[in-house]
């Protein structure tokens, strides 16, 4: 015997025959030993002798993944892994047991070590040829379609009748992989009775759910029928038959990589092949495996010259895929009524107002800042006051009453907050939205930029008479010491002084300014997200961390390259002193600034933009989804409570446990898709029945 060989014959009498320590040199770490008590403890109910077991159930609910459901690989054939967990035979899983199954499942092969151990019945560290053929038999009788185990391939593996020789882990493992080819030739012939080279669309269907249901979706394996029409004669060759099967399991990664590299989210069959021929050392899709890919995907209904979303190919990728109409629960889908949608809709803009407030009122000493850098003139003597912006800083602390004196103005941009955001935030939504293919969840990058840009237009309503008043509050100060000593007029003075049309002073510039602004910072915010943190990608949920951080990254370059338009709006809208220069309006405004103080006047404060709009944006984002999670719309309908039977969610650190758990019953799957459906102790020796507890 190998040394493979006396390692699985080893680790199958461990499991099989002793419940104590592990033949095996994965250890488990104590704080994987402890979570592995937690989770047996939480299934455990079964108790004999004062001490807790896990029965069929129970030993299900702790080890299958638990957000895939029981829908194609259904919870009696996962019993197929309770037996290989059951040293005893006593239908019952001890702790012992069960660390011992589990540091099985740590083994980077585990799916394939169950695989060979529910194959080896006698726990002998081989299999003879008649185990795999007790078993096999057992789990595909069902099937009625037949299979010859004397067979020249089975030979190949075996040897010849009176000389067979048994197979070991790795021959097992060569063996099982290559049973569901031989399994679907042989399968083909017993339906191509007359040898003519073709069976019908009901046989071929027969075939495909028996060693490939467990893979496809039920609308897929329903439509499987229909591949006869992509020839005149009504009926399936060997030649499609093979080509379906083989396109099953690298076609996913063929068509994401394709479908991401296309500008518009669409391919057709010659970007799927083009694809497959780069990514792959040697071209492994033919023409008609394509063609077949296509046929499915667009239901029968499009040429292969048809351009596919990624949503067009779900239905074959995804095998718990169902149709809208079906998957659609009714009671989640039902139709609000129009009042209880605008009700949740006011509750978000009145979320994202306290969350926009509050990120203003954070950074609302760096906007303070910011405002005097810019309304400085350079040209005036004794008008720069100010250094820098810690000079600025130092200079307001100390001469205008401390840190009251940074946040003067404020209460009229708090009370501005909130309908800016929401008007932004709607806007940019709508048009996205509008601009957005159902299908691929595309939008060209030009709808983008307009959708930031119409955004930004709509805010001035609100921005513009804010602005005005805040920077007028911002600059009482300053205004105060030049004339004396007054006291600051308040916003309401500013407001009466102003009037509507005053209100609305540098209108133009806020435009320059919040347009350019928004189309920026709303396209760089939708890129970061795609495109560096993979939003989307393979269902990836961005983190709280990610979403912070592209929230910031993406408010730098708006803030900074719109500075320009920002200092002439500022200029625009402060009222103007003795001495200083007068602008007619924007354009004037830019080219008074530009031949007076140069170029760099022009991205005064930019910094200090930069700094106060990063983080505006974060603590805006940040707030509004912690407001969300802990104060959700309190007229919402409740959501549909979940049946008793539910199983409780393991955490995301067993999930790969969990999913080497599945992939082996998948191996046995692609035997036949009822393995485990039926009960194989009559035909394989040593091989536990179920207890009553489960056949019940």
């Amino acid at each position: 015997m190998s040394d493979s060989q006396g390692t699985i014959s080893s680790l199958s009498s461990t499991i099989k025959s002793t419940a104590g320590s592990l033949a095996s040199t994965v250890k488990p770490a104590e704080n994987e030993l402890a979570r592995w008590r937690r989770t047996f403890d939480r299934f455990a109910k079964e108790e004999v002798e004062g001490k807790k077991y896990l029965n069929p159930t129970q030993f299900i609910d702790a080890i299958a993944p638990t957000d895939e459901g029981f829908s194609k690989i259904k919870r009696e054939q996962y019993t197929n892994l309770f037996k290989v967990a059951d040293g005893t035979g006593r239908g019952l899983v001890s702790w012992e047991d069960f660390v011992v199954f589990e540091t099985l499942l740590k083994r980077p092969d585990a799916d394939y070590q169950l695989a060979f151990l529910v194959f080896d019945t006698d726990a002998s560290g081989t299999i003879e040829f008649d185990e795999f053929k007790a078993v096999l038999s057992a789990n595909t009788a069902a099937s009625g379609i037949p299979f010859n185990f004397d067979c020249d391939w089975m030979k190949l593996y075996v040897g010849q009748r009176g000389g067979r020789h048994v197979l070991g882990y790795h021959e097992f493992t060569q063996l099982i992989k290559g049973y569901q080819g031989e399994r679907l030739r042989q399968s083909f012939h017993h339906f191509d009775s007359d040898n003519d080279g073709y069976i019908g669309p009901e046989e071929f269907q027969k075939i495909i759910v028996e060693i490939a249901g467990h893979k496809l979706s039920d609308s897929v394996l329903q439509r499987l029928p229909t591949l006869c029409t992509m020839n005149p004669g009504r009926k399936i060759s060997y030649s499609e038959v093979i080509a379906f099967h083989n396109k099953m399991d690298a076609v996913e990664r063929i068509i994401e990589h394709a479908v991401r590299k296309s500008k518009d989210g669409r391919i057709d069959v010659s970007d799927f092949l083009d694809e497959a021929a780069s990514s792959m050392r040697y071209g492994m899709f033919t023409p008609m495996e394509a063609q077949i890919i296509w046929h499915f995907a667009t239901r029968g209904s499009a040429s292969t010259s048809a351009r596919l979303g990624l949503a067009d190919f779900q239905a074959l990728l995804d095998a718990k895929w169902q149709p809208p109409e079906v998957a659609a629960q009714p009671e989640v889908t039902a139709t609000r009524s129009v009042l209880s949608q605008l009700g949740q809709s006011a509750y978000g803009f009145f979320l994202g107002g306290i969350a926009g407030g509050i990120g203003a009122y954070v950074v609302y000493p760096i906007d303070l800042v910011k405002t005097r850098l810019q309304n400085q003139r350079s040209t005036v003597v004794g008008e720069v006051l100010y250094r820098n912006a810690a000079d600025c800083v130092r200079k307001v602390y100390a001469n205008e009453g401390g840190v009251r004196a940074f946040y003067r103005g404020v209460m009229p941009q708090l009370v501005g907050v909130a309908p800016e955001k929401a008007i932004k935030l709607t806007v940019n939504d709508f048009v996205r939205k509008k601009a957005t293919d159902p299908e691929t969840g595309r939008i060209p990058l030009y709808m983008e930029l307009f959708a930031g840009g119409m955004a930004g237009g709509c805010q001035v309503a609100v921005t513009n008479p804010l602005e005005i008043t805040k920077i007028r509050l911002q600059m009482a100060g300053e205004i105060s010491r030049a004339e004396g000593g007054a006291a600051p007029r308040g916003a309401l003075h500013i407001i009466k002084q102003l009037g509507l049309v005053g209100l609305y002073k540098g209108a133009v510039a806020c435009f320059w300014r919040d347009i350019p602004f928004s189309m920026i910072y709303f396209t760089a915010y939708a890129h970061l997200k795609k495109d560096v943190f993979h939003e989307g990608r393979r269902g990836k949920v961005l983190s709280f961390g990610e979403l912070l951080t592209a929230a910031g990254i993406a408010g730098m370059p708006a803030a900074y390259l719109t500075t320009p338009a920002d200092v002439v709006k500022t200029r625009l809208q402060t009222q103007a002193r003795a001495g200083q220069t007068v602008y007619k309006g924007p354009v004037d405004g830019f080219r008074k600034i530009l031949q007076e103080e140069g170029v760099k006047a022009l991205y005064k404060g930019g910094l200090a933009r930069v700094i106060r709009s990063s983080p505006q944006f974060a603590v805006t984002l940040a707030m509004y989804e912690v407001l969300s999670k802990n104060f959700p719309y309190p007229l919402a309908p409740a959501a549909p409570i979940a049946p008793t039977t539910a199983r409780p969610s393991l955490s995301s650190s067993q999930d790969i446990s969990r999913i080497r758990a599945r992939n082996a019953l998948r191996i046995l799957l692609d035997c036949s898709s009822r393995f485990g459906m039926v009960d194989s102790a009559s035909a394989s020796k040593g091989v536990t029945s179920l207890p009553k507890v489960f056949r019940s």
